[in-house]
């Protein structure tokens, strides 16, 4: 048993003491509330690739931004978490691609436009391109055939123009001075233009090696229209025609892309990332010659040691990628 002694402290060591409770008793009542809202993040955007975008804009602002997916992550199947939508509820602005690609998101956009909250749609204000209207009828399928396809009117895939991209940080600075009154989004959001100007330009730079013949792609998906158009290619063929990534090619499909893989002699077919590879990889297989399947980022950005965790180093190293593969 340890004796009763008298402890005493000398005035220095009381001050310690009580500036030590006080700390603690702040700690303490401040543990079980919400973060106050000049910390919550004044936007919220749902790719990857727009939320690198949003976060340089926000960044730049002295503000904080957040995404809803993580990298990696196929928007076309993501589903929304309980405390994703609360949070969708408390931001200035949600910034979403629009168009479709977020189908899972759209009743819970909905309701956030419902309760009277903000929400800013990427792809309708950077000219997006009709399905009807686009060219290379993708392994010679008919337009009824093309038509046939489950999309929307619009492909909503503008994330793979950098040109466009550059417009939607303009746009999406002026967005966010509209709904916090801080012309600074605006200004930033015009720095952020200028930066993927420059990436734009220089994924063209990349691309520019690529002789003339052999400008051609073949996809996993259809999710390089804009790509195409912007940077001078010809989509030869699509494994899963329309903009989803969970449909399944029939044999059909399958063998009307080997022919056209033999009598284009591609030398490679690109795959997304973030998806299986395996339908490219029978493609490749049966065509029977030296065709590589090279992966690229498509609707998100890599995740952390990629070297492609930005959406301009994601568009870099989709350059870096298709030169290497048509070279």
């Amino acid at each position: 048993m340890i004796p009763n002694k008298e402890f005493r402290l000398n005035p220095t060591s009381r001050l310690c003491l009580a500036a030590l409770c006080a700390t603690a008793l702040v700690g303490c009542g401040s543990a079980g509330q919400a973060p106050s809202p000049s910390a919550a993040p004044v936007a919220i955007a749902t790719t990857t690739p727009l939320g690198s975008i949003v976060s340089d804009i926000t960044s730049c602002a002295g503000a904080k931004s957040t995404t809803l997916m993580k990298p990696g992550v196929d928007p076309h199947d993501f589903a929304l978490a309980s405390d994703q939508m609360a949070a969708l509820t408390r931001a200035k602005l949600v910034v979403a691609n629009g168009l479709g690609l977020e189908g899972g998101l759209a009743t819970a956009l909905k309701n956030v436009k419902a309760d009277g909250g903000r929400v800013y749609e990427v792809a309708p204000d950077v000219f997006p391109l009709k399905y009807s209207d686009i060219e290379a009828a993708h392994a010679g399928e008919t337009a009824a055939e093309h038509a046939a396809h489950t999309h929307g009117e619009f492909d909503p895939h503008v994330a793979l123009d950098a040109g466009r991209m550059a417009q939607a940080a303009a746009n999406i600075g002026k967005q966010l001075t509209e709904a916090t009154g801080d012309a600074t989004f605006t200004e930033c959001g015009a720095k952020v233009e200028a930066q993927l100007k420059a990436t734009d330009a220089s994924v063209r730079e990349k691309l520019a090696i690529i002789p003339p013949a052999r400008r051609i792609l073949i996809t996993d998906h259809e999710a390089f229209n804009y790509f195409a158009k912007a940077y001078g290619f010809e989509i030869a063929g699509v494994v899963i025609p329309g903009g989803a990534t969970d449909a399944e090619p029939s044999s059909a499909d399958i063998a009307k892309l080997v022919a056209t893989v033999k009598a284009e002699k591609v030398p490679a077919v690109f795959s997304n990332i973030a998806v299986s590879p395996k339908m490219v990889q029978a493609v490749a297989q049966e065509a029977g010659t030296d065709v590589r399947v090279v992966p690229l980022f498509v609707d998100s950005v890599g995740a952390p040691g990629s070297g492609a965790e930005t959406y301009s180093s994601m568009m870099l190293a989709n350059a870096d990628a298709i030169a290497g593969a048509l070279t």
